[in-house]
């Protein structure tokens, strides 16, 4: 197998796990009372997964690469979030974790956009 089929592997991986990881974070922030933010985390950092299993049956490289390129952008807006989240003390809910996540999955998700990139 090649190197880019074990990163996608494991991209679909890491990115189920973070999407399972923030509907728990959600349920968290609703328990405290965060609507706003909450919902937006929830949106983006689930997207991301959605993002990469449709890439898996893209249709063309290009196809590929825009889902992919789509998960990437989804992935940092979750960072933004978790940012937020982290540095506005709306709530007493530790966020470190998922910063470090998000941050393994933009990494991954950059160099299999690179990576494909390079190749069309």
């Amino acid at each position: 197998m090649s190197d880019s089929g074990r990163k996608e592997n494991l991209i679909q991986d890491k990115s189920f796990e973070f999407a399972l990881d923030v509907i728990k974070l959600y349920k968290l922030l609703q328990q405290e009372k965060e609507y706003v933010i909450s919902r937006q985390l929830l949106r983006s950092g689930t997207s991301i997964g959605a993002n990469v299993t449709e890439a898996e049956a893209a249709q063309s490289k290009k196809d590929f690469l825009s889902k992919m390129s789509i998960a990437s952008k989804e992935a940092r807006e979750t960072e933004y979030w978790l940012k937020l989240l982290h540095r506005s003390d709306l709530v007493d809910i530790p966020v470190r974790k998922y910063m470090d996540e998000i941050k393994d999955i933009i990494n991954i998700l950059t160099k299999i956009v690179k990576t494909t990139s390079e190749s069309l």
